[in-house]
This record gives C-alpha cells, sequence and structure tokens, in this order.
C-alpha cells in the first residue's frame, strides 16, 4: 500500500473514532475521558490530514486556500482508482 492510500486509511479511521465519541458525547456530555480521547483523534486527524495535503493536495472543496487558481478540479480526487 502506498502512502497515500496509508494516510486515507489513517484519516477514515479517525473520522469514524470522532463520529462515534461525537455521539457518546452527545449523551454523555460530562465524560472527562471521552472528551480526552475525542481531542486526542482530532489532534491526530489534523496532523494526518496537513500530511495528506502537503504531499498529495487538498481532500475537500472547502480546504481552497489558494486566491490565484481554483486547486480543487486537479485530479485524481482521493476517492478515485487514480489516487490510490
Amino acid at each position: 500500500m502506498n502512502r497515500r492510500s496509508q494516510l486515507l486509511r489513517i484519516i477514515q479511521k479517525y473520522d469514524f473514532a470522532l463520529y462515534d465519541l461525537t455521539l457518546y458525547l452527545d449523551t454523555h456530555t460530562q465524560c472527562t475521558e471521552a472528551l480526552q480521547l475525542f481531542q486526542k483523534y482530532k489532534a491526530k486527524r489534523e496532523q494526518a490530514v496537513r500530511e495528506y495535503q502537503s504531499r498529495f493536495g487538498i481532500l475537500q472543496a472547502h480546504q481552497q486556500e489558494n486566491t490565484e487558481e481554483w486547486d480543487w478540479g486537479k485530479g485524481p480526487y482521493p476517492w478515485e482508482k487514480e489516487a490510490n
């Protein structure tokens, strides 16, 4: 598996964990352990996204920061076979 695919899988795992923790925290708002875990995985996800973006480009259109040119349309997109 290449580094691009590895990073996408890592990001997906953190996304799943964060979503699951969000659901838990919605009903257990005082659980500091879950909140700390949420913050930990959020930071790890952000780190993985930064690495992905620095090597392979943005993952989502709202991450577009170039004010001179629209970068999002430059493929391949993360979900396309050519990107993996």
